[in-house]
Formats: structure tokens, sequence, C-alpha cells
């Protein structure tokens, strides 16, 4: 990876993208020090840092911009619950199903759908913010019962949320890897400093009543950690190879193919996309509770514990929707009676399937097996460290996203990596005129 970096760095177009790309998250990191006005930070930062669950999960994903209250604390969230909502509706309205098969003039028409929904999305989460940091006193005194601050402080949240979605898109169009991964996963490693600071202090026993305990807990973590990197790089390289025999054709006095080759799939073919879909829409009905701020012990208030990220439905949940958006992205992404008919075109077919439809049923029947064990791989990632939270009664409450924020982050690495070694391939290729 290393190599590759230092290799793409000699190429002044890809020095440029990658340095847009850094100036991006530069700027991102600068907006998520600045200060919302009529908020107090300081009641925000000690609620947030001693709480758990969907605070804590807030908190990771935004960098701790929601704990330290400032103007990008909504973060990437609603570009990705509006792109999810676009893509759906795709598969059943047909005016976007139509749109979404006209090739880029429909992209654009889709992304710029995606945008206001995201205003609008931000709108509606901002407000709820307002009145989730009303209910739980963390205004400023002169902002109670203000108008004024109100209108400012969701001003302040939605602006930020849309000027995070233009942030990640400005680094798709001119920059190096996706912008809401990239975004992600800087998040995620400014909060490095913490963990590591975490682990000092259960390792002199600051946080457990024996030293010898702090010190089995913070190497355990380790290397749990360690395990997990390997783990979702060995499943990120593993592939199944499809054998494709090529028939052979005379033109003039030369014959041409017979060779053998074959059609790679990978294993983990969605990448970390999954596992962020999957967050967002599981996380829903926990900050829908959090804004509104039901009355404890009532019915609304049960409701709501029910999707705690602590109790066993969230887990669940969070299984069961990280397996669905593998299955949807890979459908979205990946057409195998396209493959086929490309494969025919080209005299090429697997032994013993027939060409057409035979050979796209069987790749599809293939695809279907090899999405699933993905999606399992992904699932047991993100979900084991909640199980192990649950079975500990909440002892373990700081792994309970380590295992989607490892995903994160060794995946946005790995593709990343690939992309700019794409990009490199590319500018090599001499073509058929040298």
């Amino acid at each position: 990876m290393f190599q590759t970096l230092k290799n793409a760095w000699r190429m002044a177009d890809l020095r440029k993208k990658i340095l847009f790309s850094l100036f991006i998250l530069l700027l991102y990191r600068i907006g998520s020090n600045i200060p919302v006005p009529f908020v107090n930070a300081a009641v925000v930062g000690s609620i947030a840092d001693s709480s758990q669950g969907l605070m804590q999960y807030l908190n990771i994903l935004s960098g701790g911009a929601f704990s330290n209250a400032t103007l990008f604390a909504l973060n990437i969230s609603p570009y990705i619950t509006a792109s999810i909502v676009i893509q759906l509706l795709a598969v059943a309205i047909p005016a976007l199903e139509r749109l979404s098969q006209q090739g880029e003039d429909g992209r654009k028409k889709l992304n710029q759908i995606t945008r206001y929904v995201t205003v609008a999305l931000a709108l509606m989460t901002a407000v709820g913010y307002y009145f989730m940091l009303k209910n739980y006193g963390m205004l400023a005194t002169e902002a109670k019962d203000n108008w004024f601050a109100a209108v400012v402080i969701v001003a302040c949240y939605c602006a930020g949320s849309s000027l995070v979605m233009w942030l990640a898109e400005k680094i798709n169009e001119s920059g190096i890897g996706n912008g809401v991964s990239l975004i992600l996963f800087v998040n995620i490693i400014s909060r490095v400093p913490s963990i590591i600071y975490a682990l000092y202090q259960y390792a002199t026993g600051q946080k457990t009543d024996h030293l010898w305990t702090g010190i089995l807990i913070a190497v355990g973590a380790l290397v749990l950690s360690l395990v997990m990197v390997a783990l979702i790089v060995f499943i990120n390289d593993s592939e199944r190879r499809l054998p494709v025999q090529y028939a052979k054709k005379v033109v003039g006095r030369k014959m041409y193919g017979g060779q053998n080759s074959t059609l790679p799939i990978k294993l983990n073919n969605t990448g970390v996309m999954p596992i962020i879909f999957a967050s967002s829409i599981v996380s829903l009905p926990a900050t829908i509770g959090m804004f509104v701020q039901p009355k404890s012990g009532g019915f609304w208030d049960k409701f709501f514990k029910v999707f705690d990220s602590g109790s066993w439905l969230y887990a669940v949940l969070t299984l069961i929707l990280i397996i669905a958006f593998a299955y949807f992205y890979i459908q979205i992404s990946f057409n195998p009676v396209e493959v086929s008919n490309n494969l025919k075109k080209n005299g090429g077919s697997i032994p013993g399937i027939r060409p057409g439809k035979p050979t796209s049923d069987y790749i599809t029947k293939v695809l279907n097996r090899i999405t699933l064990i993905g999606a399992i791989f992904l699932s047991f990632i993100a979900v084991f460290p909640m199980i192990l939270n649950i079975v500990t009664g909440g002892k373990m409450s700081g792994l309970t996203f380590g295992g989607s924020s490892i995903i994160i982050v060794v995946g946005v690495i790995i593709e990343t990596a690939r992309e700019i070694e794409g990009q490199m391939t590319m500018r090599h290729y001499k073509g058929f005129l040298e």
C-alpha cells in the first residue's frame, strides 16, 4: 500500500487528486471544530461523554463534533439516509427507475433529487437536535425560550450538514476515493488518541479495581482488533473465480481465441456500504426517542428502549439489515445478464454451462451464495461486539461499535488503495498505437 502511494505521488495528476482530497478533509476537520452559537458545549460534552448507546455512536461517526456541539454535528448521516431512500425509490417508482437507466444525465438528475432530500432531512434532524438540546438543558442561559436562538441553531446544523454533503461530492468529482467513506474514515481515526488513552487507563488500573484485570482488558482489546483487521483484509482479498473458455475462430490465415480465463467474483463485493446503510437505518428509532424525550416509564419510553444499542433487537436488526443491504447493493452494481451477454459476444463460455440465459442464471446463483457469505462476515464483525456487550451486562460498552468502526477504516483504506492502483494502471496502459 505504501509503495502504491509512493508511485502515485510521482504522477502529477494523481498527486493533485490526492492533495485535493486531503484539502477537503482538512476543511471538514476545521468545520468540525467551529462552535454553534447559543449551545453550552461543556454541558453537551459532559452528557455525551458519560452516555452510552446512540450518543456514543453519533459521537464516533461525527469525530467528536456531536459532543463538542460544532457546525458539523449532524455529520454525513442525512446524506447517507437520502441516498438510501432514493436508491430504494428508484426500484419502486417507474419515473426514478427510468432516470437511473438514462446514463450520465439520469444519474445527475438523481443526484440533484438526493441533494434536495438531504437538505429536507437535515432540516428535520436539526429541529430534532434543537429540541433535544433544550430538553436536556444543553442550551446557553440566554437561548432558553428564545426563538431567534432556535432559528440560528437549526440553520447552523442544517447548513453544516449540507456543506458536508457538498464536500463529499467534491471528493467524488475531483479527488480520490468515495467522499462519504473518507469522511467517516477521518471521523473514526480522529478518535484514535482517546481510544489509546482509554487503553492506557485500563493498563494502569485506573478504570478497574485490579491492575491485572485492566491489563487483560487492554491486551485483549488490542489482540481482538488485530485479529479483526487480519480477518477483514483476508475476506476482502478472497474471491471466487469462475472458469471461462473462449472458442477458437479463424480470421484470414490466423487463428484467434482458444484461451482459458477466469471471471473473478469478490467475496465482499459490496465493501463497507451495507454497514454504513444498516447503521443509519437501525439508529433512527433511538434518534427519534432522543429528540422527543418521552415520559419515563411510559409506553413510548419502553418502545424506544427496545431499540437501544444495548438490546438484542438492535443487534438482530443490524444483522438483518446488513444482509439485506448487501443483496440490494449487489443488485444495483452487478448485472449477471450483461456479463453473460458480453461473454457470448466474445465467444466465451463457462465449461458445462450453455451461453445466454443458463450462463446468467448460473452467475446469479453463484453471486447469491458469495454475497450471503460476505454479508454474514460483515454481520459477524459488526454484531459480535454488541453481543459481547449485552452478555457482559454493559461492561464492554466501549466495544459496542468497535467492529463497525474497524470494518469502515480497513475497508476504506483497501478501496482507496485499489482505486489509486486502477488510476495508475490506466495511465500506464500503452494501448494499441504504441
